[in-house]
Order: C-alpha cells, then structure tokens, then sequence
C-alpha cells in the first residue's frame, strides 16, 4: 500500500506559509542573522570574539547564532553588520505588476 504524500508549494517565506504573524519581519530577520552568522564565521571569531565587538554577551551571541531573534530589532541587526565593517542599504521601490503583493527582501553582495 503507497500513502500519498502531499506537497505545497512554498510561498517562498516559511513563516508566511506556517501562518505566523510578521512573517516578513521574521523573514528578514532570519536572512539577517545568517549574513551575521556567515561573517562571523568567515572572520574565524569566536562567540566571545564576536560579541565583545558587536557589544553583546556571549549567551545573547549563542541566542543570535541560534535563531533566537526575538530580542534583536532589524535595526539592531543592521548595527550588528555595521560594526562587522558591512554597510547597509534601503531600497524603496515599487512592486512589479506581476506580483499581488509588496514583499521586504535581504539582498546580500
């Protein structure tokens, strides 16, 4: 006997399709934090490295490194990235026709 499995199609944000509020938030949030993560990493730091410099103590680091978002604003993101020598820029445009919604993305060089 074969169960048939059922397979949704992503809406691209996971937090939208698992109906959380905020999701764009979380989402961006998300992306954020991984760029965070990923040059920290590629700086070879340590956790204590890291938030030493980023002003932070080391379970708040642990908490960032892990996911735990919930007490970390996009602003204190972006100040995070700042202080690891990255800059970051807002873009205000308009959405294409083809899209029914207006979306918030992390866009990363």
């Amino acid at each position: 006997m074969t169960e048939q499995i059922k397979v949704h199609t992503s809406s691209g944000n996971v937090f939208a399709d698992l109906g959380l509020d905020n999701s764009d938030e979380l989402l961006v949030k998300a992306e954020l934090a991984y760029k965070i993560s990923d040059i920290i990493a590629n700086l070879g730091m340590t956790q204590i490295e890291a938030a030493k410099l980023l002003g932070i103590d080391q379970p708040k680091m642990s908490a960032l490194l892990n996911g735990k978002l919930s007490g970390f604003s996009t602003v204190r993101l972006f100040r995070f990235l700042n202080s690891l020598g990255r800059d970051v820029e807002i873009v205000v445009k308009d959405k294409p026709k083809s899209r029914s919604q207006a979306r918030m993305l992390v866009v990363t060089k």
